[in-house]
């Protein structure tokens, strides 16, 4: 007996072991009372809870809570303004704690003595609570422990020294959203751990000197803040994102001389309003040289920091530039992303200073650079010594410019110089041999010539809506073996005006919105896995040709098309295969009684089509009856005719004898 209970037993403990060390097995870890219409917190909750969700509520008020297993507690979006001193008494666990967007400034003293319980809190978000500068300086007191704070959405005028006293070990600090104009000296200094600080959508008007040497993150945008200087010292500054978008900058940032910056955003600014580079340089080193006192300036300390910056991403889109600054930017040793689109560049000439009056043009090099962004500008001309400059972009974005492709010939080895005496208006591509993927959509297009991509490497092209663009038949020649993407949608172009090469290669094909009644034959050749002929004047694809196809097809568009029910062996082609068509619930075909929707049609193939024969049959058969009818009328009519005659004749004979 005793033998057979004790494996139960041995059984039975390491069950309760199991309960003993989970503890919380039958329990919820999480409870979420969100969005419940509550006017106070529920009573009965299970002591063992660790995460509380009691947001989009209706309390207005917090008494004790008796969990003391607690570490996250969320009461965002109630009508909270009374926390009671004791409220958070037996919730010694609490780490993360959320009281955004309540009225935390209505009782404000015992709000932030409750609040000042709360010894081991990491997190803490007070947004939207109508906060004032001292009113969250008070909140903050005792926050020893605080990690991430987050005060976005109140009325904040003015960081003072004293607002992050007791809060030394913040890491991440976002103040978005407020009316700060001013930021005491010192403010951010203490917190030598303090990693991201985001001050987004404020009122600050200058960084006169940024001095945050801990700082990884730093987000100003959506200020008007109209510079931004850091005074050169030999520290080395741990910034490598900074965010100066959506402000009024009219220089480029001078940063900080030792640091490690790798993406920089100036996007939406008035950056290019002073029109020349040299004078935008200029005027940026006498801004500097005024903020730090410096009588006479020695050097030019924009360029000297930028060579030394790692920066590997800049966005410059949305500005106000009228040429390209080429000299500051190639300057940037590691730059791999160059965002430089809705701009107001008409042209890009090479106007770099030369050493010497020698007439010896000097050539720079964007020796790192893979991407670069040159949509919606006007660009109606961009020099070859400029694409030359371009030794490594795979990806060049021109959508809507005025960029005109080269026909490819043997003068691109010819001496540079040559460029300079004889200018053209038309980009030669082959200059790029790199380039992978090339954006030409909304272009004006109106040629496009022979070669026109040779000695590139593309891989993908788009030409769309180049509504009047004539295609030489050799035009992709010379990349017909590296396209595996083409679009030539919205051209007007018809099936006698395109012709594609084979293109071993090409794996999506997009020729929607045109006037094509035909898919070129050449495509057969293609291991298609996406092709798009939506909105044409197709009336049935060749059989053979998707036939072909199918092997490697997995989706197709066809709809907006006139197809012809009763010739449609292609579709069942693609029905029986595994080609998807996303768009066939939307597609229509037609006979002569009347237009199907190509999924109802498929449901039943051959009947609207013997409907359309026996219509034609019977149609034959009135038409031969019709005609006999009336053969038989007229025969009649004529022996009628003659009987009557000869009853005439004889009746005239007779008379005449008598």
């Amino acid at each position: 007996m005793v033998g057979h209970l004790f494996p139960a037993l041995i059984l039975l403990c390491s069950f309760s072991h199991y309960f003993c060390t989970t503890g919380t097995y039958f329990a919820p870890k999480k409870q979420s009372w969100s969005n419940q219409n509550l006017s106070s917190v529920p009573l009965g909750l299970d002591l063992r809870l660790r995460r509380l969700d009691l947001s989009s509520n209706f309390i207005r008020q917090l008494h004790a809570l008796a969990l003391p297993e607690l570490e996250q507690l969320d009461l965002s979006g109630n009508q909270l303004d009374l926390i009671s001193e004791g409220a958070f008494k037996n919730v010694s666990r609490l780490e993360r704690l959320n009281l955004s967007r309540n009225r935390l400034n209505v009782h404000l003293g015992s709000n932030s003595k409750a609040l000042g319980s709360l010894g081991r809190l990491k997190s803490l978000d007070i947004s939207k609570n109508g906060l004032r500068d001292n009113e969250a300086e008070l909140l903050l007191k005792n926050k020893s422990s605080l990690d991430r704070l987050t005060m976005s959405g109140n009325s904040l005028t003015r960081l003072s020294y004293g607002l992050f006293r007791d809060s030394n070990r913040l890491r991440a600090i976002t103040i978005d959203d407020n009316l700060i104009s001013e930021i005491a000296e010192g403010t951010f200094e203490p917190l030598g751990q303090l990693e991201t600080l985001s001050l987004a959508q404020n009122n600050l008007a200058h960084i006169c000197d940024f001095n945050l040497h801990q700082v990884k993150y730093l987000n100003l945008s959506q200020n008007s803040v109209e510079f931004f200087v850091t005074r050169e010292d030999d520290k080395l500054y741990s910034l490598e994102i900074l965010d100066l978008s959506h402000n009024k900058l009219l220089y480029f940032p001078i940063v900080p001389k030792m640091n490690q910056l790798q993406y920089l955003h100036l996007q939406n600014n008035v950056l290019g309003s002073l029109t020349l580079e040299a004078v935008m340089v200029s005027e940026t080193n006498a801004l500097y040289a005024e903020i730090i006192k410096e009588r006479t300036l020695r050097r030019n300390y924009l360029h000297a920091n930028w060579r030394l910056m790692p920066l590997v991403y800049i966005d410059l889109s949305f500005n106000h530039f009228t040429s390209f600054p080429l000299e500051t930017l190639s300057l940037l040793p590691f730059l791999e992303t160059l965002h430089f689109g809705n701009n107001c560049l008409q042209s890009i000439k090479w106007n770099i200073r030369n050493y010497n009056d020698s007439g010896y043009i000097r050539q720079l090099f964007f020796h790192s650079l893979k991407h670069l962004d040159l949509q919606s500008n006007g660009l109606a001309y961009i020099s070859p010594f400029f694409l030359k400059a371009l030794t490594h972009v795979e990806t060049l974005n021109l959508q809507d410019n005025l960029v005109q492709p080269c026909a490819h010939d043997e003068n691109f080895n010819s001496p540079i110089s040559e460029w300079r005496i004889n200018p053209t208006s038309c980009a030669k591509f082959g200059q790029i041999k790199t380039l992978k993927h090339l954006t030409l959509r909304e272009n004006g297009i109106k040629i496009l010539p022979l070669n026109a991509f040779r000695r590139t490497s593309l891989v993908s092209l788009n030409l769309a809506k180049n509504p009047h663009m004539v295609m030489h038949e050799r035009a992709l020649e010379g990349v017909q073996t590296t396209l595996q993407s083409l679009t030539i949608s919205e051209t007007n172009m018809s099936s006698s005006r395109l012709s594609l090469p084979c293109m071993p290669a090409l794996t999506e094909l997009n020729i929607s919105n045109n006037n094509l009644d035909q898919i070129p034959s050449q495509l057969g050749c293609s291991p298609l896995r996406l092709i798009d002929v939506r909105n044409n004047t197709f009336k049935t694809l060749n059989h053979s040709l998707i036939q072909t196809l199918s092997v490697n097809l997995t989706t197709m568009f066809i709809s907006g098309n006139l197809f012809n029910c009763c010739d449609s062996r292609w579709v069942a082609v693609l029905n029986e295969t595994s080609v998807t068509l996303p768009d066939i619930g939307e597609t229509e075909c037609f006979t002569r009684v009347r237009n199907f929707m190509m999924t109802e049609y498929l449901k039943s193939p051959l009947l609207p089509c013997l409907l359309h024969k026996e219509t034609q049959g019977v149609h034959y058969v009135q038409m031969v009856t019709t005609i006999l009818f009336i053969t038989v009328l007229l025969t009649g009519l004529i022996v009628f005719s003659r009987e009557v005659c000869c009853t005439q004749r004889l009746f005239c004979s007779m008379t005449s004898k008598t």
